[in-house]
């Protein structure tokens, strides 16, 4: 989902993550942004040579040779790759960026899969120990004056109230800032849209809050313009409370976690009625949702954050707390009766750093603040959105909640706290905590199944305007021989080395990537150029190796918070894995998830497989240490 990144001393790519590199800084985001320089398009050969390196440790020799063949073919002078680069650096000139709305069109909006745990994150904070349920109230309304007090800021973006972000002198683009709160996806039957409603002449005064699948309108801002008190927001919060304890018999928030053209159908025929749309439109209005959840079951303290990573990410099924979510919705702070608190959020207007900051604001404005007693000025009861359920959209109701249990079901989720060092120790053996954890995921999955597989880490374009993702291919030669070395005894000695340079590596595709020189988007690219201008897709699209260097078994993220939070995503391909991680000072919570309907895939046997590769580099480290 994200990354930030810093220099060290250690080499010249930069680092990823670390909680100094990105300095916030009080002036005028909209100087900036204008003056951010436009993603580039990397040379031809420099993609083709680096894509041909990234699959030696993925494929074999034979499959190897077909491939060469076919990328000479490409690269023939005078032709396809040629004029499809041509084609490609002809847009690049005439677009903002070239890739942004490809990539918003191919990753999310025309994905017909559910948004939750396919392409939805979801966030744990840490837990809060409430006594009753006033601790619960007490603690939302804290998260939402927070939250509002950010909207409040977003909302004056070309003023100076929301600090600009600098990496290395260089300003990075903030409009992903802007797309996060007052934003929501809309189904279609083949594509979605995104609707950002914050950019009209009036923007959202709303946020929406459900309790028992209920859904409520709760005005935030006074008719002047002034937000409402923390006092005054308890007691609208209570409002909803006391007015919705009984559940609703159906639960219409469900409809959004079912496949997208399932959805798209439903949702038209939701909309017929005028209630129906109305309720909806307020819903998809409003800055933000909260989804005040019934308690689960109580697990052990060991089970507790699995548990609580499954339901940011889905709800626990149509029986828990599914059916109390807006899935469309780019943002939803979710709070529990039990202090499992989070969030969730659709993935298609922004990638993490905005939601990451917003959890950092939030989290440090609730430790600044005290609820504090103010002259209460008589309020409206909030508005209680109705929804008329015919027969036909109490089908479409239940077939969504089959749906969902069965997502749930599927759905592994291990959290593992790895409490024996964090990012401090890699860097004292001066190397990058982003790189030495990749190193540590591939020690982990080589052990378990006696091979490499693709692997993608997520990074930042936002050096770049409107810039969003590219992908670091964490599979390299150098990580395959350190994988191999680990476990046999006749590398002893080389081990430290071979470790040393699958980092430096990685490090080098790293800065590359966030540099706007990588191999994954630019192919999009070519890719999507030849759909647009050819009547067929040039033969290295269709290759055998280039399905197998798509199908990215282990799916990777790195969250860049001061928060103590794990963030989780489910796995990208049915027999892989989604892997989060938070590396702290002095531990690193991660988040492992798997399908249960693959017989290949174990989430809590790879977080132990984890654990141990951690443990063992660290040794590694250590005695090479002592002999020096």
């Amino acid at each position: 989902c994200w990354k930030v990144v810093e220099k060290d001393k250690f080499s010249e790519p930069c680092r990823l993550l670390s909680p100094l590199p990105v300095v916030q800084i009080s002036e005028r985001p909209l100087v900036h942004q204008e003056s951010l320089p436009k993603l580039p398009v990397p040379p031809l050969q420099q993609t083709c040579s680096r894509y041909l390196a990234s699959l030696e440790p993925l494929i074999s020799a034979e499959e190897m040779t077909h491939t060469r063949e076919l990328m000479d073919e490409f690269l023939r002078p005078g032709g396809i790759g040629e004029r499809l680069q041509k084609s490609l650096e002809r847009r690049a000139r005439k677009t903002e960026n070239w890739l942004s709305d490809w990539w918003m069109q191919w990753s999310y909006l025309d994905s017909r899969m559910p948004v939750a745990m396919y392409t939805s994150p979801g966030v744990v904070l840490p837990k809060m120990h409430l006594q009753d349920r006033q601790g619960q109230m007490r603690w939302v309304t804290m998260c939402t004056d927070g939250s509002v007090c950010f909207n409040g800021r977003s909302l004056l973006w070309h003023s100076h109230t929301l600090p600009v972000e600098y990496l290395g002198g260089k300003p990075l683009c903030m409009d992903q800032y802007y797309q996060v709160l007052s934003s929501c996806r809309i189904p279609g039957p083949k594509r979605d849209t995104v609707v950002n409603y914050a950019v009209g002449k009036t923007p959202p005064t709303h946020i929406t809050v459900v309790h028992n699948f209920q859904f409520f309108v709760l005005d935030v801002y006074n008719s002047d313009g002034s937000p409402l008190t923390v006092d005054q927001l308890y007691v609208q919060l209570e409002k909803i409370w006391n007015s919705s304890l009984q559940s609703n018999k159906e639960p219409v928030g469900i409809l959004t976690s079912n496949h997208r053209n399932t959805w798209g159908k439903a949702y038209n025929n939701l909309i017929k009625d005028k209630t129906n749309k109305e309720s909806v439109r307020a819903i998809q209005k409003s800055i933000f949702t909260v989804c005040l959840d019934a308690p689960k079951p109580r697990v052990s303290d060991e089970m507790y954050f699995n548990k609580v990573a499954a339901q940011m990410l889905h709800g626990g099924g149509s029986r828990w707390n599914s059916g109390n979510r807006w899935f469309d919705k780019t943002l939803q702070f979710i709070i529990g009766e039990d202090g499992s608190c989070g969030l969730t959020y659709e993935h298609a207007p922004a990638e993490g750093p905005p939601i990451v900051f917003l959890v950092d604001h939030v989290v440090d404005y609730m430790k600044r603040s005290e609820m504090v007693r103010t002259p209460m000025i008589p309020l409206a009861m909030p508005q209680k959105l109705r929804f008329n359920i015919t027969p036909e959209i109490k089908k479409d109701i239940e077939k969504a909640k089959q749906n969902m249990n069965i997502m749930v079901n599927d759905l592994d989720v291990r959290v593992l706290n790895f409490t024996h060092y964090g990012r401090k120790f890699p860097r004292s053996h001066k190397m990058s905590p982003d790189a030495f954890i990749q190193m540590a995921l591939q020690l982990a999955y080589y052990r378990m199944y006696q091979t490499c597989c693709p692997t993608y880490e997520s990074a930042s374009l936002r050096m770049f305007k409107l810039g969003r993702t590219e992908a670091i291919r964490s599979t390299t030669t150098e990580s395959l021989q350190f994988t191999k070395a680990m476990d046999d005894p006749s590398k002893q000695v080389q081990k430290a080395a071979l470790l040393e340079e699958a980092i430096k590596v990685h490090r080098k595709h790293t800065h590359m990537a966030i540099h706007g020189q990588g191999i994954e988007r630019h192919m999009l690219g070519l890719r999507m150029i030849a759909i647009e201008d050819l009547t067929s897709l040039p033969d290295i699209f269709m290759d055998t190796s280039f399905a197998v260097a798509s199908h990215f078994n282990l799916y990777t993220s790195q969250v860049g918070s001061k928060t103590d939070c794990v963030m989780c995503l489910g796995p990208m391909v049915p027999d892989g894995y989604g892997i989060c991680y938070n590396p702290m000072d002095d531990h690193i919570n991660f988040a492992v998830t798997a399908f249960n309907s693959c017989e290949e895939t174990n989430a809590t046997r790879l977080s132990q497989f984890l654990e141990d590769s951690l443990l063992d580099m660290k040794t590694l480290l250590e005695q090479v240490s002592k002999t020096q």
